[in-house]
């Protein structure tokens, strides 16, 4: 193992090494860059563990370096530098506790290396690689673990996950990004111990769930929240969509649905992971609890999607996502049914409202419109494909006639007072609103018409 990761190790953390053993410190490369280096996947970020206290650190890496640390992480025993093009942190050997009701964990600085990688979250993030001799050092079955494939934790998972329960969300990040497995014992914790992910603060929870959901599988991540319970503590409609049945896909509830949907939006993407649709994909549905009706008919979720936005812009908000992605993904959620309320073939009165209601969003919201369909009818997808394809097709011709995405009335607010002799007040905003008619309707039209429709339309109302 040795020999296979020995010439990935950068020269820089070589000598790095170096500067701490001639002040008679140890230097050990830690964390994420030896797992992934051992899969095969290189990073310009080193992290270092050491046994230097952080005072006795930082003259180290400042004579090296030939710069200053950052010490904005020295209460947790981490100086950061930048040298040649890599970002460097070096953290002397630490162990940190979360107490019962804290939300920030506890770091005592530890003596040994061993203890500190005892810290850590699963084992195989807890090997390191002693340098400048190039010396891996996997006291927890690391090496075994990542050949597996496997998450496990280095003490008890009931220890890991106490001292920082994030941890519980990580260890479903890395299913969804390394497409790993949890260990039994560290899935029987997670359903155990989950609530006490209540105590970390949202914005990690955020952080953590995003990188789950822009990972590789993030639904074979989720269906384990879900069945351990985790999802209750961060996500808790996911779960709620179990008791659903969906009349229209009839092979499968609502959460095995979301799941599918999820999958598809993944297979969709052209520019790389969007966080915007994939969480639009998994929130698509979640106003189907609320509005579940049971009909002679059958099983109804009339509004879910105006419901369904609603509950997603307050998750999110919980979350503390941006307000901007917040908008966007409420919005794609409201509209994913605009599309199949056109069943009568596509106008350019109805191109227009719905590129209109899309916004920046048009291309975005036909992406989650395919992904939707999940049926097992070969023929009712081809249907539904077809479709969206003419939607596209039309756009994409009208599109050479108007500007489809600046679609204003003929006549601004102040063109309107002027014309009508009227001052600001709800005159002018219905004028604009019935120019605005008009432009969707028929398209554009000369401002001379504009000007005498509008006189027509002021006249009818002042009798």
């Amino acid at each position: 193992m040795t020999n296979q990761i020995g010439p990935q190790i950068p020269k820089l953390a070589i000598d790095a090494a170096k500067a701490y053993r001639d002040a008679g410190y140890g230097l050990w490369l830690v964390g994420g860059w030896v797992r992934d280096a051992l899969l095969g996947n290189l990073h310009a970020d080193l992290d270092f563990a050491t046994d230097a206290l952080p005072e006795e650190s930082e003259k180290v890496l400042a004579r090296w370096a030939r710069s200053k640390a950052r010490t904005t992480g020295r209460q947790f025993g981490t100086l950061a530098v930048q040298k040649d093009g890599h970002a460097i942190e070096v953290t002397t050997f630490r162990r940190e506790v979360y107490r019962e009701d804290s939300r920030n964990p506890e770091v005592e600085f530890a003596s040994d290396l061993k203890t500190d990688l005892s810290r850590r979250d699963f084992t195989v993030n807890a090997m390191a690689i002693e340098l400048p001799d190039v010396e891996v050092v996997d006291p927890f079955g690391g090496l075994s673990d990542l050949a597996a494939r496997r998450i496990a934790t280095p003490l008890g998972p009931d220890i890991s996950f106490n001292d920082d329960p994030l941890r519980m969300l990580r260890a479903l990040r890395f299913v969804s990004t390394l497409q790993f497995e949890l260990a039994d014992d560290v899935r029987d914790a997670i359903a155990q111990m989950h609530e006490r992910l209540s105590i970390i603060s949202k914005e990690r929870i955020r952080d953590e769930f995003s990188k789950l959901i822009l990972g590789i599988r993030p639904a074979a991540a989720l269906d384990i929240a879900t069945a351990t319970g985790l999802a209750d503590e961060f996500i808790p409609e996911l779960p709620a969509l179990q008791l659903e049945q969906d009349p229209v896909h009839r092979h499968k509830d609502v959460f095995r649905h979301t799941l599918a949907v999820l999958d598809n939006a993944i297979t969709a993407e052209t520019d790389g992971p969007d966080l915007a649709l994939r969480l639009s994909a998994l929130f698509h549905d979640v106003g189907k609890p609320k509005t579940k009706q049971v009909t002679p008919k059958g099983v109804s979720f009339h509004h879910h999607e105006v419901v369904g936005a609603e509950m997603t812009e307050a998750r999110l908000k919980e979350l503390r996502y941006p307000a901007r992605l917040i908008e966007e993904v409420r919005l794609l959620v409201y509209l994913h049914l605009r599309f199949h309320t056109y069943r009568l073939g596509w106008t350019d009165k109805a191109v227009r409202r719905y590129v209109r209601d899309a916004g920046g969003l048009y291309m975005k919201l036909n992406m989650l419109v395919r992904a939707d369909c999940t049926t097992q009818n070969p023929a009712k997808a081809l249907r539904l494909s077809r479709r969206m394809d003419e939607l596209e097709e039309r756009v994409a011709q009208l599109r050479q006639k108007e500007d489809l995405e600046r679609i204003r009335p003929a006549l601004d607010g102040l063109e309107v007072m002027d014309l009508l002799g009227v001052p600001p007040g709800p005159v002018v905003g219905e004028a604009i609103d019935f120019l605005l008619t008009i432009r969707m309707d028929e398209g554009v039209i000369e401002t001379e018409e504009a000007k005498e429709r509008l006189l027509a339309w002021h006249e009818t109302k002042r009798k």
